[in-house]
């Protein structure tokens, strides 16, 4: 049987069983009287009724009742305001003694101005008390030692020139062509193409000539393949989960009494008292609105307070002095920059020829090197016996004929569309057993296919 790895939905149902057996179920073989093992779900057991519900809780059983004791009121005092006159005086009445203010005197000196006719002597304190020096240039205590280049020839060999052994460079091979000659005479532009090509007569275009349009007699067949296939299924209504909204107990009036009814006991409350305000009564008196403030305080006049903005200078009409004192006395120095200071060498240069022997050159010896020894094994196989190259996947594979789907192309594969099923497959029958081969497998009356 054919097993399709698609699953196309469909809408209707033709009445064929679907088929719910996998081919594992089919092909495997039972062994012996060995069992499945037993699934571990919870069987789903349905509990009995145990017998009535008894109303009783635990708090009911184990509440134990109290007497409430009514809390003791403390009755308010009655308010009875006191006889005499209230000291409305303070220690700072008692104790202040006032004083005449008098203005604030200011601490800043008065401003004098020196007015004077006399001219300005100019001549600073340092142009009067400043005596020149006559200065001494410092000797230098660089020591002479002129430069006297050797006179015999550097005779030590480099390392470049013991290492270098000199090679003759072979040039590249040229890969520019060899000089080809011309050929002689004109240019030959004949090609196969032009050569062998027959020329054809080409036939006039066909035109189909163009019909004109007739409107069909017939009534236009508005029938789709969705409104002539479909088959509405007829079901059932969905039934609500809800649970009905039934009253539990029965209508007969409730004839008993509550707990709250039993063991709630009235109390008597008193309607609280309200104090009563005493009417206001406006003082005939004259208010007398003079503070300590205005009764001591004494009044002074004081003059406005002068700006602290500076007097306008005089400006002046003459030339701009623009001589200062170290225009004047400023006498600029040749200076001489100062030699290094360089300390005499204590440890005297060599006069001798270089002997160029390191310590590396003078401890050094050569030793031969060995070539190491090559890991590559030795051939074991002869080259001349053929390689066997033979495997058992190339020895025992069988070819299989690859099997094709006749849903793509049923009328060329001698297929003829029988049924489908409520899962989506359309089965075939074949029409020519004889097509297939002895080789391939026998393929059954009914196949499906993909729809």
């Amino acid at each position: 049987r054919h097993r399709c790895c698609h699953r196309p939905t469909k809408i209707y149902d033709d009445g064929v069983q679907p088929s719910h057996k996998t081919e594992y179920v089919e092909k495997y073989p039972g062994y012996g009287n060995i069992c499945p093992p037993e699934s571990c779900k919870p069987k789903p057991e349905v509990q009995q009724d145990q017998g009535r519900m008894d109303g009783t809780t635990i708090f009911k059983s184990d509440y134990l009742p109290y007497e409430i004791v009514t809390r003791p009121f403390r009755p308010q005092a009655e308010y009875r305001p006191k006889s005499g006159k209230i000291d409305l005086g303070t220690m700072y009445q008692r104790d202040y003694n006032p004083h005449k203010v008098g203005p604030v005197i200011l601490a800043r000196p008065r401003e004098r101005k020196h007015t004077s006719e006399a001219k300005v002597d100019t001549i600073p304190t340092y142009r009067d008390h400043y005596k020149l020096w006559k200065s001494q240039k410092t000797e230098s205590c660089k020591v002479e030692c002129p430069y006297e280049p050797p006179s015999e020839r550097f005779g030590n060999p480099s390392t470049f020139q013991d290492d270098y052994i000199p090679r003759q460079p072979n040039p590249p091979q040229s890969c520019k062509p060899c000089e080809t000659k011309l050929a002689e005479g004109p240019f030959d532009g004949n090609t196969i193409h032009r050569t062998a090509y027959v020329v054809h007569e080409m036939e006039p275009m066909f035109v189909r000539p163009r019909e004109e349009y007739k409107p069909s007699d017939q009534p236009f067949e508005d029938l789709t393949t969705h409104q002539r296939d479909f088959k509405g299924t007829p079901g059932e209504q969905a039934k609500s989960c809800k649970p009905e909204n039934s009253k539990v107990g029965s209508g007969d009036p409730f004839k008993g009494t509550t707990e709250f009814q039993d063991r709630y006991q009235p109390y008597l409350v008193t309607a609280p008292e309200f104090h009563k305000p005493r009417e206001y009564i406006a003082p005939t008196d004259k208010m007398d609105l003079n503070s300590t403030n205005r009764l001591h305080y004494t009044s002074h006049k004081v003059a406005p307070r002068a700006p602290i903005r500076p007097a306008p200078g005089r400006k002046s009409t003459g030339p701009f002095q623009g001589k200062t004192t170290t225009k004047e006395d400023y006498q600029p120095r040749s200076i001489c920059r100062q030699g290094l200071i360089k300390k005499e060498q204590q440890i005297q240069k060599p006069t001798g020829k270089f002997s160029s022997l390191t310590t590396f050159r003078s401890h050094y010896i050569p030793h031969q090197a060995n070539p190491p020894q090559s890991c590559k094994p030795a051939h074991a196989v002869a080259t001349a016996v053929p390689f066997k190259d033979e495997t058992l996947y190339r020895t025992e594979y069988t070819p299989k004929k690859q099997e094709v789907c006749p849903g793509h192309h049923p009328d060329a594969l001698g297929y003829i569309y029988v049924n489908t099923d409520s899962q989506g497959h359309k089965f075939y029958r074949q029409v020519s057993p004889e097509r297939s081969g002895s080789n391939c497998n026998p393929i059954p009356e009914e196949v499906p296919a993909v729809s």
